[in-house]
């Protein structure tokens, strides 16, 4: 396993692994905070995905490098969301409602649309992990949302897509970032139980 991590960096610049090394760390850091419901999620996760979106603009895997903007974009409106008072000044963890889970569809939707255009303007040739690469897209960027409103279901997504994007960056030569993957899954799980617990109590008071 060590080997299989450590092959894939040979051809690396020391910048490159630096700086996968610090999106890693970042990303842990932020799925972590996410499971004990601290505000800290957002500005680690948006060092994380703007250091991927470099990273993955080098590598060229740009549907990949769109959806970690669009992360960017969506933890500074969830980082004012559970801040801000005015926006939603009761944020609690709370299940979807119909109009939000409609609503979750058509963002899923349209951001495979998104994602597979995205492949089609740089001219990449789409393959099966591309299209994984789409889909997976689709649920993270819909998590994202749900996150940002406190809906447990958002973990349910992450745990679906985090477990897809394992042997995907393993396939890609990206093996900090699958190992990454592995631990957001055993992480995705403990925050699920967690938030569920907190549900639960809200519903016994």
């Amino acid at each position: 396993m060590l080997d299989f991590l450590l092959n894939q960096y040979k051809n690396d610049t020391a910048l490159q692994i630096i700086l996968e090394f610090l999106a890693f760390v970042f990303g842990i850091i932020s799925v972590f905070c996410a499971k004990k419901e601290n505000i800290w999620v957002y500005p680690t996760g948006l060092i994380a995905t703007v250091i991927t979106v470099y990273l993955l603009y080098q590598a060229q895997y740009f549907g990949d490098m769109t959806m970690n903007f669009y992360y960017s974009v969506m933890s500074v409106y969830g980082w004012y969301m559970w801040a801000s008072k005015k926006a939603a000044p009761d944020l609690k963890i709370t299940r979807t409602t119909l109009k939000e889970k409609i609503i979750g569809v058509v963002f899923f939707v349209l951001t495979m649309i998104i994602t597979y255009l995205v492949y089609v303007f740089f001219g990449y040739k789409l393959e099966i992990p591309n299209y994984i690469d789409i889909f997976t897209s689709g649920i993270f960027f819909t998590g994202m949302w749900y996150m940002a409103l406190k809906k447990i279901e958002n973990w349910t997504l992450w745990i679906v897509g985090d477990l897809i994007a394992v042997p995907l960056f393993a396939y890609r030569g990206l093996g900090m970032l699958s190992l990454q993957y592995l631990i957001f899954t055993i992480l995705a799980i403990l925050a699920y139980l967690e938030w569920k617990k907190i549900l639960n109590s809200y519903t016994q008071k």
